[in-house]
């Protein structure tokens, strides 16, 4: 039996070649160290001792009931038991609905978001944060701050119901890309079909990730990636000139700072000296809040992008015009290749003098506040 830590790790030297086909992973599921380590990864989190709707909970598993499971997945006989549904309050004071595997299906779930996260990890473009080893929100606001300097317009990216509207064909033709294992795209599409249970009634699932289901932040990934690529595509297609002309006005205010710097020395009148003291620092204070760039460049154009999960903010340095260019390029996009509709209330380009909104929080004058929803 392999070692689990090498099997991930011979997936993992792969993942950045984009023509690879991954092959046989389907057997993986086979390999009892996997499960012992998922079980490892899983067991202390909130939740497991509540039970599904197969009424077991995780004090009942055992060796042989992992046994059994492989059984079952080798024969292929092994389907997963629809969710049971319940609902949990948001901030805003709405309900938000969250499935219940049974713990056999996690344990199933953690095996398959581990080989998924070792195909596919390294082939994420950097712009991705959400549901990422080492990455987060924060690294996200981080990279905003880092590389959005400068931006004249926003574009603030909303997908109505992304996780109830991931189509699955479409899903699945993503991953065959990367795939060629049916055995194992057949047991993710059982997932994607395997319904819910709610007040005592089955409901299946035409569309969507499983709420709640341990691989649904790993396949929205996989699915929303391909839009991280064309974002990057178009970027460098937008992209225009190499530096920005100089600010004109920093040009004066630093030749003024100069003369300033060498009469001081020149000047023995304490008045003068600290009247020319004072300009000095008012000049220096001006020089520091004027970008350096000249903002009406109309020879440089950039496009900056970031997204965490379904939640993704375009800056530009460009013109109103060209932003409304791209927001109907990407409103086609989602629609055509994604099978995803954009929020025409939600989806904005704003000013970056005014507030602009990211994973709850604002942007004002470069800096990010968080906002309290009522």
């Amino acid at each position: 039996m392999r070692n689990p830590e090498k099997v991930l790790n011979i997936l993992s030297e792969h993942s950045k070649e984009l023509s690879y086909k991954y092959e046989r992973l389907y057997r993986i599921l086979f390999n009892e160290q996997m499960f012992y380590i998922a079980y490892q990864r899983i067991y202390a989190k909130p939740g497991n001792m509540t039970s599904g709707t197969d009424g077991r909970t995780i004090d009942q598993m055992s060796i042989e009931r992992i046994e059994k499971l492989i059984a079952d997945l080798k024969s292929e006989v092994y389907s997963p038991n629809p969710a049971r549904r319940v609902y949990i309050p948001k901030k805003n004071g709405k309900l938000r609905p969250l499935g219940i595997p049974s713990f056999e299906d996690k344990l199933v779930q953690e095996v398959i978001r581990m080989i998924l996260e070792a195909i596919y990890e390294g082939h994420f473009e950097w712009t991705s944060h959400g549901f990422r080893p080492h990455k987060s929100c924060h690294t996200a606001l981080k990279s905003l701050q880092n590389n959005f300097n400068g931006v004249k317009w926003f574009i603030e990216g909303d997908i109505k119901g992304f996780f109830d509207n991931i189509d699955h064909n479409v899903l699945i033709g993503i991953m065959n890309e990367r795939i060629e294992d049916e055995r194992f795209l057949r047991l993710i599409r059982k997932f994607l079909k395997a319904g819910y249970m709610e007040e005592w009634h089955f409901n299946n699932t035409y569309s969507g990730t499983p709420q709640g289901g341990i691989i649904s932040p790993v396949l929205a990934n996989i699915y929303l990636d391909k839009f991280d690529k064309y974002m990057e595509e178009y970027a460098t297609k937008f992209r225009e000139g190499e530096v920005r002309q100089r600010n004109k006005e920093i040009g004066k205010l630093n030749n003024r700072v100069h003369y300033l710097k060498k009469r001081l020395k020149e000047v023995d009148a304490a008045d003068k000296i600290a009247n020319m003291a004072e300009e000095l620092r008012q000049k220096q204070k001006q020089i520091l809040q004027l970008p350096s760039g000249n903002d009406m460049d109309e020879t440089f154009r950039r496009l900056k992008y970031v997204r965490y999960a379904d939640d993704f903010l375009i800056g530009v340095i460009g013109t109103k015009g060209e932003c409304e260019t791209i927001k109907i390029d990407i409103d086609k996009y989602m629609t055509e290749k994604l099978k995803f509709e954009m929020s025409k209330e939600k989806t904005l380009i704003t000013n970056a003098q005014d507030h602009a909104k990211f994973l709850g929080y604002e942007r004002e004058g470069g800096e990010y506040y968080k906002v309290e929803y009522q």
